[in-house]
């Protein structure tokens, strides 16, 4: 990540998510293997924030319950929800606080997530 001051006194941050390594995903279950997250502005104390998940082929996430609203755009892949619904590129899904829902994947994905506290 580097960070910069522009000629207007803007702070600013550039993460190149292509070559930025991805840590352990790991949002309050246990560690999956397979499934890496960059935070990009998450904030893992306050569960707020943007971040990125790569999913290898074939893995699963553990079923979990929204504290917050969560969004999600599907970049690259397929992921495939608790219902059977099947995302591809392009898909941006909303679960609101309170839904409970897991995703696995069958030939691995990328997506990017926003978690925040609706108003």
């Amino acid at each position: 990540m580097k960070s910069q001051s522009n000629h207007y006194g803007n702070q600013r941050q550039i993460i190149n998510t292509k070559t930025a390594k991805f840590d352990i995903y790991d949002f309050g279950g246990p560690v999956l293997e397979g499934i890496g997250q960059l935070d990009l502005s998450y904030d893992r104390e306050t569960g707020h924030g943007v971040y990125m998940i790569r999913m290898e082929p074939g893995t699963e996430t553990t079923a979990h319950v929204h504290t917050v609203r969560e969004e999600y755009l599907i970049l690259e892949g397929d992921l495939v929800e608790t219902d059977g619904t099947v995302l591809g590129p392009g898909d941006y899904v909303i679960y609101e606080p309170g839904t409970k829902h897991s995703s696995r994947t069958v030939n691995g994905c990328l997506v990017i997530g926003f978690e925040y506290t609706p108003t």
